[in-house]
Parts: structure tokens; C-alpha cells; sequence
């Protein structure tokens, strides 16, 4: 599923909007310190209705594409080939162009999630809850569905979040219980607890951080640390950031797209860090 590392390779992430994306950042840093001095990365504003064009106009050129939301789902009938993982979550963040002109869709946001995980000493746990509902939810469903054998508790916001949420349980043949967001303070007791849910969302959860916590994955990045993530380290719990992520499914991109493992990791961390920092 990996292309050849040639010369005056091109990449780029789509999405709208796209202009906040630290993907450049992160792909761009792996390129220098590859020595992939003709390789490019670039970003495109690009919607659902723009998608199949802009797959149109590509050349023999470009390696690979990183996509964000609204076209993980909307990328699907464009491709060759889906992987398994992201067929298990309807979603693809990653399009890898091979020598043969096949596109071949990829999901590196669930591998990442455990990568992060793993990295923060995460190998396994008894139980977990997931705040929110959203896209993001169902990929970390989908990485829980690798490393914890017991229950999963999500907070919702409506019935219709909570059967979506159920029927990804059973799709990813998991133990998925949905609960009320009135009741969210309770996820925060879990050994491990993912915020999936918009910037300042779970602000308000932070006064109910307990005094003991284990584990939480914060999946927002900017702004950083949130309230709830700043609690959390207060009272001395483990806090794995949305830069984590960011960083371990870009490594995974970088190494599908190139050819090239592994990627440099921490430099490309130090280089997502920086940009953090001056904005």
C-alpha cells in the first residue's frame, strides 16, 4: 500500500477548512529530515461537491492525500481500494496513489490513537468511557476495540448519537453502553476517558475532575492545554493531547505515502509544537 519515494513527489490535506491544519507542518518536517528535498506538501480548501474534480485533476505526480472532515466519508466511492481499518469506521483520512495508479484508502487516526496510547504506557485497560459522539467517537470505538476487552461507556447529547454509538459496538463487536451528557461528570472515574467532543465542550466537566484520576486522551490540540486537560495533570493524572495523535497518525502517513519507515516522530513533534507556540 506504499508508494515509491521518488523525486518531486507531491501531497497535500483537503478539508474545509482546512487553513488551521498543522498537517503541512508535521509532513513538511518528516520530508527535511527524510531527505525528501523534492517531495511537497500542501494544503486545499476542498468540500464535498469539489472532491471528485480535484481527484481528477491529479497527476502521476502526487503520492498521497491526508483528508479531514467533511471528506472522510465523501472520499469512499472515489477509491480503488479501502483498508480494513477504515472500513471498520466508514471513514478514510488517508489516500495513498501507488505506482500502478491505484487509489488505496486508509484510516492511520485509529492505529495513531493506540500509537499515542502506547506511548504514554496505555497497553491495555479494563474499561473506558468516550465523551461525545461525533466522528472522532467511532475511531475511538475503533481503537478500543484493540486494547480494552471491557466496557465501553459513551456520553451522548441525543437518542439518535446514542443508537450510532450502539451500533458501532456491535459492528466493532464490542460492550458499548450509552449514558445521558447530564451524567458525563461520571465518565471521569473511568481508567481511561477519551474527549472526543468540540473545543470548550467539556470545559465545564473540569470542577468534577476526581482527586485520584487515571488516564485521559484529550483529542483538541488549540487551543491546549484545555480546562479539562489542565485539571486533570492539576490532580496528577496521565493527559494524552490531541497533538499525540496528530503527530502519531501523520508518522503513519508519512511512512504509507513514502515508502519510507519509520518516520522521524520527534521531529515532527517538535515541529508541530513550534507551530503551536507562535500562534
Amino acid at each position: 500500500m506504499t508508494s515509491r519515494a521518488t523525486d518531486a513527489r507531491r501531497a497535500a490535506v483537503l478539508g474545509k477548512p482546512i487553513a488551521h491544519s498543522l498537517s503541512p507542518v508535521l509532513h513538511r518536517a518528516a520530508y527535511a529530515e527524510l531527505g525528501l528535498d523534492d517531495w511537497s506538501y500542501d494544503r486545499f480548501e476542498v468540500d464535498e461537491a469539489g472532491l471528485a474534480g480535484f481527484f481528477e485533476g491529479l497527476g502521476p505526480e502526487w503520492a498521497g492525500l491526508s483528508l479531514t472532515m467533511p471528506l472522510k466519508r465523501a472520499v469512499m466511492p472515489l477509491l480503488d481500494e479501502v483498508s480494513e481499518t477504515a472500513a471498520s469506521v466508514d471513514a478514510v483520512n488517508t489516500v495513498v496513489f501507488t505506482e500502478d495508479g491505484r487509489k488505496v484508502g486508509d484510516n492511520t487516526d485509529i492505529p495513531g490513537m493506540v500509537a499515542a496510547l502506547r506511548e504514554h504506557g496505555i497497553e491495555e485497560v479494563e474499561s473506558a468511557a468516550v465523551l461525545g459522539a461525533g466522528a472522532t467517537a467511532s475511531s475511538a470505538l475503533a481503537a478500543l476495540a484493540r486494547i480494552c476487552p471491557g466496557e465501553v461507556v459513551v456520553y451522548v447529547r441525543s437518542a439518535a448519537r446514542a443508537a450510532e454509538m450502539r451500533e458501532w459496538g456491535e459492528r466493532l463487536e464490542m460492550d458499548v453502553r450509552t449514558a445521558d451528557w447530564a451524567d458525563a461528570a461520571e465518565a471521569l472515574h473511568a481508567p481511561l476517558v477519551i474527549a472526543t467532543t468540540p473545543a470548550g465542550t467539556a470545559d465545564a466537566l473540569a470542577t468534577a475532575v476526581p482527586e485520584r484520576p487515571a488516564t485521559l486522551f484529550d483529542v483538541l490540540y488549540d487551543p491546549w492545554p484545555t480546562e479539562l486537560a489542565a485539571r486533570w495533570s492539576m490532580f496528577g493524572g496521565a493527559v494524552v493531547g490531541g497533538l499525540d495523535l496528530l503527530v502519531h497518525q501523520a508518522v503513519l502517513q508519512v511512512e504509507r505515502m513514502t515508502g519510507r519507515t519509520p518516520a522521524p516522530l520527534e521531529a515532527m513533534r517538535r515541529a508541530g509544537e513550534r507551530a503551536l507556540a507562535a500562534r
